[in-house]
């Protein structure tokens, strides 16, 4: 990742409300994962719910990226 994508990164963390809105519930999905990873034995439910938060982490991050992105191309094209 350039400076300059990190830069616009924490620019956006600290004034777009849907970025931080979004780095919050990416967040939660973390802290969700490593509570159900603590356990060794997981039963068949635990994986299934691992399995969900970690497309819904994924996901989020993903529209976090593309928020991102789309700030990115507005700032270089002015």
């Amino acid at each position: 990742m350039s400076s300059a994508t990190r830069e616009l990164r924490e620019q956006l963390l600290t004034n777009n409300s849907e970025l931080q809105r979004l780095a919050q519930e990416h967040s939660q999905y973390e802290r969700q994962v490593q509570q159900l990873t603590k356990d060794p034995y997981l039963s068949v439910e635990d994986i299934n719910r691992l399995a969900a938060l970690k497309k819904m982490k994924l996901r989020v991050k993903d529209e976090m990226e593309q928020l991102i992105a789309r700030h990115a191309s507005g700032h270089s094209a002015q």
